[in-house]
């Protein structure tokens, strides 16, 4: 019998950005992200879901699904909601905000959060459009 769920919960926020590389010629950069890349950037309305393995059974410490949404508001969306992410956000400063790397930097902000009830971060998804997504980490 497992000892474990997957808790998964979903949330959503918008934010603005700009699909840029620095080290590319702005030619470059067009031609790579196209519409993505315009000067004052462009906003999305992100959906992530986070995904947490809750240990289960007699005794089991719980992370109650309350409890992961409040990590994940004061760790990834009220950091990350209604601002520009090249330029109001740290960790974007030297990373291309784009949705692998928004997928990536939401999982360490919240690892040890998490780690911290008991319970271990299994992935975390997040939905740049309908049809464009990515996962962290990726499973091969």
């Amino acid at each position: 019998m497992p000892d474990h769920a997957i808790v998964t919960e979903h949330f959503e926020f918008s934010a603005a950005h700009r699909l840029h590389c620095p080290e590319l010629g702005d030619e470059e950069n067009r031609r790579i992200f196209g519409k993505c890349n315009h000067a004052s950037g462009h906003g999305h309305n992100y959906r992530v879901a986070v995904s947490a393995r809750v240990p289960v059974g007699p005794g089991s410490p719980t992370l109650g699904v309350g409890q992961l949404a409040s990590i994940v508001n004061r760790c990834v969306i009220d950091r990350f909601d209604h601002r520009h992410l090249n330029v109001d956000c740290p960790e974007f400063a030297a990373l291309n905000p784009s949705v692998e790397h928004i997928a990536m930097v939401c999982h360490g902000l919240l690892e040890e959060e998490i780690a911290a009830t008991g319970a271990a971060l299994e992935r975390v998804t997040v939905w740049e459009t309908e049809k464009t997504s990515a996962s962290y980490p990726a499973r091969d």
